[in-house]
């Protein structure tokens, strides 16, 4: 008999442990060489594991466990022989959506057969989303107690949702609540833990404070009026806030470089170049992806950018990689209805601006009052490496070059003092 240990890979630097999310097999299944036999969540993203191997596996690691890199996880017996009546499958093409269904239907069929796993795993599972489930979940806002699960140890599978979907819920429980004294705990994910590791530290380590301010939306609103039509015509892509913001705050880093810098031990790391981070939110919590020099970007290149990364995200398939080395973010919580908050820095980074919903508000233009549509810009900062006046003098050149667009193409300056050559 021939067995391979199939072990954990390293996801990246400085990860040295992932958690078992779900396993896409079962024990004693016959499993075909890259075959994806299970999802591992590290603290940066979710990564498909494939089989290294075909042959009968034996899993070696539960659902929920946190397992080292480099450690065994399964093992394959590449001697056994395939099942009579299976096939070596294929490569066709087929539709996504179909193949988790049969896989998570095959899956509820083996539940059924099989005993129940350790209280262990049974506590972990029960109840909980299966990464298709939570997906389908989030977009329909349903709760995890509308719906049954009939998933190994009672997991939720993407089938269970549909299949509750399609049976309609009871109008007294669509709100969530039940009326009962009833609790449930669910275990955080490797993710959350990390996420929660990192604000905490961020409070203790830094020196950090919030500097507001906000911006006249109109010109950037009127432009996207008159152009966006012929923009997403030309590039394939919607022209949205997100690369007008971008494009801005590479240029005002340009002119106040502190805030593109990071603290390393008694020295100050400037960089020459803008890796924006962009905070968006997926089923698996937030996740911050890097747009790469994003200061050589044109508008068109970053909103492509901003959407395959956001894509990427929700669907579980953003890579470690793809979310280190920023050198400054950007989030959005105006997407959700924030009117203001204080944004908390991304550790190393030293700054990170927040935007926020646009509410139209009487303001004083010439002397006189008029309705604009206004936006509150935050930014918070690490004042060991950034001062005030840097801070307050960065959100100022934002705001101008929001408020005058066409001072993005000359680097920050008045166009007629570029022509003037003053």
């Amino acid at each position: 008999m021939s067995v391979l240990e199939m072990k954990v890979p390293s996801p990246g630097e400085s990860i040295s442990e992932v958690e078992i999310a779900q396993w896409m097999v079962s024990d004693g299944d016959y499993v075909e060489k890259d075959q994806t036999i299970a999802e591992v969540d590290s603290d940066k993203a979710t990564l498909e594991l494939p089989a290294e191997a075909a042959g009968i596996i034996t899993l070696k690691a539960e659902e929920g466990d946190t397992v080292a890199v480099g450690q065994v996880v399964c093992l394959i017996d590449t001697s056994a022989e395939r099942p009579a009546g299976s096939t070596e499958p294929k490569p066709e093409a087929k539709t996504e959506a179909p193949k988790e269904v049969k896989e998570e239907k095959s899956e509820t069929e083996k539940s059924v057969e099989k005993t129940s796993s350790p209280a262990k795993s049974e506590s972990y599972a029960t109840g909980t989303a299966s990464p298709a489930a939570k997906k389908v979940m989030a977009e329909n806002n349903i709760q995890s107690n509308q719906v049954k699960g009939t998933g190994k140890d009672g997991r939720i599978t993407k089938q269970d949702v549909l299949e509750a979907m399609a049976a309609g819920f009871d109008t007294n429980t669509v709100s969530g609540w039940g009326g009962t004294r009833e609790k449930r705990a669910e275990k955080m994910s490797m993710l959350r833990r990390k996420v929660a590791e990192r604000l905490v530290s961020v409070k203790n380590d830094m020196a950090m404070l919030t500097t507001f301010n906000e911006v006249d939306m109109k010109p950037i609103m009127d432009l996207r009026a008159k152009y966006k039509k012929m923009f997403a015509e030309h590039h394939e892509i919607n022209l949205g806030f997100m690369s007008f913001f971008t494009k801005a705050c590479t240029e005002a880093l340009n002119l106040f470089p502190a805030v593109n810098a990071q603290i390393d031990g008694k020295d100050m790391i400037f960089h020459d170049y803008a890796d924006v981070a962009i905070a968006v939110s997926s089923p698996k919590g937030l996740m911050v992806p890097v747009i790469r020099n994003a200061e050589q970007m044109t508008l068109a290149e970053i909103e492509r950018e901003v959407k395959r990364l956001a894509i990427r995200a929700r669907d579980g398939k953003i890579t470690p990689d793809e979310m280190t080395g920023g050198t400054f973010t950007i989030t959005n919580g105006g997407v959700f209805g924030s009117m203001m908050s204080t944004p908390i820095i991304n550790p190393p980074q030293s700054a990170i601006l927040g935007m926020h919903n646009i509410v139209e508000r009487p303001v004083a233009i010439d002397g006189k009052v008029e309705i604009r549509p206004m936006m509150y810009l935050a930014l918070s900062y690490d004042h060991r490496i950034i001062d005030g006046k840097e801070s307050v003098s960065f959100l100022v050149k934002v705001k101008e070059m929001l408020e005058n667009p066409e001072r993005m193409i000359f680097g920050g300056k008045d166009p007629y003092e570029v022509l003037l050559g003053l």
